[in-house]
């Protein structure tokens, strides 16, 4: 009789366990990462993502440079599941470092910091370039002299009102780490007008700098 009145107490709460599933802790299957964003684009969304497993399910929380964001008074942030949404981002008010707090019964988690930045790069400086200088045979360098800017840049040049980009060969280089066009043992055929262009990819633009002239001097030939 002792053995059926325990069965009959136990038999509920075995039901119950069994429905509700074993309790745990929350743990992350999703954690945010860094991004780099494209500065001024209308009608965009940037998307930090965050998933985490537990019972009872988590609900989140998020911390913007160790601050709460507040949801109920940010007109642009919002929770997709517990990944954050920032609508219209903004560099002053939305560059930062993100985390998020997954929580349930059992206890909270913090996740890995998660950097946002914006990239972007200026226009050229509108101001005439003085001419480059040099003897036939000689070699010379043209500043290219990047404006302002954020991200990796890609550099190329063009010669007079040739569309193409100039060709690196033998006596030409272009160096992507400064942008800077090397000529070596320079040609008749060299003097003309070079133009820098850039291309920042993660800002999803291009700019053109003002022509540098690039003349020959008239007072003899190297060597001479």
């Amino acid at each position: 009789m002792r053995l059926l009145w325990k069965l009959i107490i136990l038999l509920p709460l075995i039901n119950t366990c069994a429905g509700a599933g074993l309790l745990s802790h929350p743990v992350f299957t999703q954690e945010p990462e860094d991004v780099i964003f494209p500065l001024g684009l209308s009608k965009s969304e940037i998307i930090l993502n965050c998933a985490a497993s537990g019972n009872p399910s988590p609900h989140y929380r998020w911390k913007q440079n160790g601050t709460d964001i507040d949801f109920t008074m940010s007109y642009h942030h919002r929770l997709d599941g517990g990944s954050l949404a920032i609508s219209s981002p903004h560099t002053d008010q939305d560059i930062g470092m993100y985390q998020c707090l997954a929580t349930n019964t059992l206890g909270t988690i913090l996740s890995r910091k998660a950097k946002l930045q914006f990239a972007y790069i200026e226009d050229f400086e509108t101001k005439t370039r003085s001419a480059v200088s040099v003897r036939e045979g000689q070699g010379v360098v043209l500043l290219c002299g990047p404006p302002p800017h954020f991200g990796d840049l890609s550099y190329a040049w063009t010669f007079n009102d040739n569309p193409l980009y100039v060709q690196e060969d033998n006596r030409r280089f272009v160096s992507q780490e400064t942008g800077n066009l090397y000529i070596a043992k320079v040609e008749p055929s060299d003097v003309g007008n070079y133009t820098c262009f850039i291309t920042n990819k993660e800002a999803q633009r291009s700019v053109q700098g003002p022509p540098t002239p690039l003349v020959q001097r008239t007072d003899g030939v190297m060597g001479e």
